[in-house]
């Protein structure tokens, strides 16, 4: 017995209280902390807590290593790229006790739906102006962060109309989506970057006639209102573990100039300016301008008449738009073969379309136009070499002629 009640003794902790609140004030604080401790209750971001079950082998060290190189080169990041992946991932705080944090898993995990479920972004392209079955064009994407705002990011342009104009004044003809890609980019980035994690809810990117529409399960920091988005306002993250990486890497910036960025890129564009609400989540809204691709390139379009446009292509045009599908191909085949000049390179060709995953490039474009016979390997029998690139075929020049021609007598 006295044994056990020096053991009790050494455990113990002393402290005086005042008053019976001072009393229930400590008891309040030692409970939160130790239910904390027993990862029964969090108190900091969900993105800064420990992922349950996951471990180091559940990170890809190929995907850190990655990173290392990107964010050394886009903001000067400090540790070689030659760093551990343990090493790494201290020094942006993405371990806690050694255990891998969310953030972490969301980042450089092997498969982060394994933990993180919807932690996803469901594209979807309507022909129409509203939600309607069956969904001409639907895709569901999964994998890190960063895949998933590319890929996103890709499924928009890829569904969206593009002008291609003439060589006049360069080398390279002029290339104009009807949106700048940087907004669409901006408005999912935000998207995946501060929604709630805790949510069964996933990010949505919705295609319409009209309009872009991207929800996301979250809200507003209580500091901050919709109107003040269109002001200038201070960054304040929902997930601030996510948000670094993705800084560092520029896929965001830290000042809350996002929103700003977006409505002068429209307002320069000469599109509305993005709308911005609460509806059972965050929803951004991008309206759509169709003819805008026609006149970036140089493009004139008929029915002007006092700022109104018809869409309606007039004489002799120098950009070549893309519809969504024709009887032969798809849109984007139809891109690509627009954008096709001489032997291109699989980055040259992805560089001027502004598509960031290889994955659905390829999956997307380059090997329908290669199984439909309009684009050839310069290299065929050695399809996996440094040195390979793309050209037309005689059957892809004559398509690429047939789209201009038709273009021209609209």
């Amino acid at each position: 017995m006295w044994t056990l009640i020096q053991r009790a003794e050494a455990q113990l902790i002393r402290r005086r209280f005042a008053t019976t609140a001072e009393l229930i004030a400590g008891l309040y604080a030692a409970l939160v902390q130790y239910l904390e401790s027993r990862e029964f209750i969090r108190t900091g971001p969900f993105d800064a807590t420990v992922c349950p079950d996951a471990t180091m082998d559940d990170l890809s060290a190929d995907k850190i290593r990655r990173f290392v190189g990107i964010a050394r080169r886009a903001r000067g990041f400090p540790l070689a790229e030659n760093t551990a992946a343990g090493q790494v991932l201290e020094h942006l705080h993405l371990l806690k006790k050694g255990r891998p944090t969310h953030a972490a898993i969301l980042l450089f995990g092997k498969q982060p739906q394994r933990f993180l479920i919807s932690s996803e972004v469901k594209c979807a392209h309507f022909h129409g102006i509203e939600v309607r079955k069956p969904i001409p064009f639907y895709q569901v994407y999964k994998g890190t962060v960063f895949d998933l705002v590319d890929q996103a990011v890709d499924f928009v342009l890829s569904k969206i109309n593009l002008a291609v104009g003439t060589r006049e004044h360069s080398t390279q003809a002029p290339v104009a989506y009807e949106m700048p890609p940087e907004v669409v980019r901006e408005a999912i980035v935000n998207a995946v970057a501060h929604r709630d994690y805790t949510s069964n809810g996933s990010v949505q990117v919705m295609l319409f006639s009209d309009r872009l529409e991207i929800w996301n399960p979250g809200t507003l920091p209580p500091s901050l209102t919709l109107e003040q988005l269109r002001r200038p306002h201070g960054s304040v993250p929902a997930n601030p573990l996510l948000a670094e990486p993705l800084y560092l890497t520029k896929y965001i910036e830290r000042m809350g100039t996002g929103t700003g960025d977006m409505i002068d890129r429209c307002r320069n564009a000469g599109l509305a300016e993005p709308e911005f609400a609460l509806i059972n989540g965050f929803v951004i809204t991008l309206r759509r301008k169709p003819e805008r691709a026609f006149k970036s390139v140089g493009g004139q379009v008929a029915g002007e008449v006092a700022g109104e446009v018809t869409g309606e292509v007039a004489g002799e045009v120098t950009g070549e738009v893309t519809g969504e599908v024709t009887e032969e191909v798809t849109g984007e085949v139809r891109k690509l073969l627009l954008i096709c000049r001489g032997a291109m390179s699989r980055k040259e060709l992805q560089k001027i379309l502004l598509l960031k995953s290889e994955e659905n490039f390829r999956r997307l474009y380059l090997v329908p136009a290669i199984e439909g016979g309009f684009i050839e390997m310069t290299i065929p029998d050695r399809p996996k070499s440094r040195l390979q690139k793309y050209r037309l075929t005689p059957k892809g020049t004559a398509l690429q002629a047939k789209i201009k021609e038709e273009r021209k007598n609209a």
